[in-house]
């Protein structure tokens, strides 16, 4: 009898290296771009920063990655992957240094937004080793991995940001994203290999069969890609405010938090993965994707009620929130892929992107002004809307052009 593990297709041992070099790879540009979001507290209590102006600087390195996200994706399209994370890993650990050497906030801002430019070169480039190295019915798994490299990155960074900056300031916290930086970028030039069909004939039975332009062909991509942009609203709130909500509100030590923190977004990447695995079991990524953001919806709300009980169930509504919040990325970014074809792959999976950090470059000052204006509770239950409007706009039906 034939089961779902035996018929599975082989993947080479070569595409599982690839996928940990570029998983290493994103995380460590996510240490960077979420480095200002683990100094709001500082920021606010110490430098005098109100949190909507601490989280316009939050924002910077996200909305730098706006940018220039399509860019980096039609540069992998063209020139492959493995310079692509190289350099942009690269640009990122110099943006790393500019931001140690200012003491001025609107310098520091620049440069984290030059920072989010160059680290959004992972975010595109990565996908594609995932779409290229593993065939279709263990992508959901490949991806969930690939999709683990962001709370990865943000737990990495609230384990160490936190503890640094209060200890050594904020130069110090920023070296640490330095190391991380230019240490995979010489991982990425040296050991990083392109997917078989990156240099293979542009003009493939399979690519020929592609539309020109898969966004003209139907509404799916952009349905794909409006639905995942409202879904970033409870997963930056939580990432952004989280560690200042347990601060302030919950009165946790800034220690005791970070690991909270940390904890709940390992927790999420974990998720990433048995949703990954779920996706491929059942066949569909955009089933899966509806179902979570009916779920966003009701951890928002949950976190607006846990807000005054006692410390232990806040944890709690925060863990399983993270959780939550960040399992649909890995759909989103397979279906996408899948649905462009090799050709706009790295193009789509940008515009993927951009959508994404469009909105969540809006969730440090709009969803900070909106705290300080009614309190955690309000605004939690508002971020809730999001998703659930989310929740019509995710196709009936999944699409696949992929190679």
């Amino acid at each position: 009898m034939t089961n779902g593990a035996r018929t599975r297709t082989p993947v080479p041992p070569r595409a599982w290296v690839m996928l940990a070099i570029g998983v290493a790879a994103q995380a460590a540009g996510t240490v960077f771009v979420s480095t200002p979001a683990f100094l709001i507290p500082l920021l606010h209590s110490e430098h005098g920063l109100s949190l909507s102006q601490a989280g316009t600087l939050a924002a910077a390195p996200t909305f730098g990655m706006v940018l220039t996200l399509v860019a980096w994706g039609a540069a992998a399209d063209r020139f492959g992957e493995k310079w692509v994370i190289s350099s942009g890993l690269a640009l990122t650990a110099i943006a790393a240094v500019a931001a140690m050497l200012t003491n001025d906030y609107a310098l520091l801002g620049v440069a984290f937004l030059l920072g989010g430019m160059a680290a959004a070169s992972t975010n595109a480039a990565s996908g594609r080793v995932v779409i290229g190295w593993f065939p279709k019915d263990r992508r959901g798994l490949a991806m969930g991995i690939r999709q683990m490299s962001q709370p990865l990155g943000v737990t990495i960074a609230s384990l160490t940001v936190p503890h640094l900056a209060s200890s050594a300031g904020i130069s110090s916290a920023v070296a640490f994203s330095l190391a991380l930086n230019g240490i995979l970028a010489l991982v990425a030039v040296a050991a990083l290999v392109n997917p078989p069909r990156t240099n293979a004939p542009a003009a493939t039975a399979a690519t020929a069969l592609t539309p020109t332009n898969p966004y003209r062909a139907d509404s799916f991509l952009w349905r794909i890609h409006l639905s995942s942009a409202l879904l970033v609203f409870p997963q930056f709130t939580l990432s952004t405010f989280g560690l200042v909500w347990l601060i302030n509100e919950q009165h946790l030590s800034a220690t005791l938090a970070g690991l909270l923190i940390g904890l709940s977004q390992f927790i999420g990447a974990l998720g990433r993965i048995v949703v990954g695995v779920w996706s491929d079991r059942v066949g569909s990524r955009v089933g899966p994707l509806r179902l979570v953001s009916a779920s966003a919806a009701v951890v928002m709300l949950a976190m607006a009620f846990a807000d005054s009980a006692p410390w232990g169930i806040p944890a709690l509504a925060l863990v399983i929130a993270t959780t939550v919040s960040v399992a649909d990325n890995g759909l989103a970014f397979t279906s996408v892929a899948e649905a462009s074809g090799p050709q706009w792959q790295g193009k789509a999976l940008g515009a993927q992107n951009t959508g994404q950090f469009i909105a969540a470059s809006a969730v440090g000052p709009v969803v900070g002004a909106l705290i300080g204006a009614v309190g955690y509770p309000i605004a939690f239950a508002v971020v809730a809307a999001f998703p659930a409007v989310a929740i019509p706009l995710v196709p009936e039906h999944d699409q696949d052009v992929s190679i």
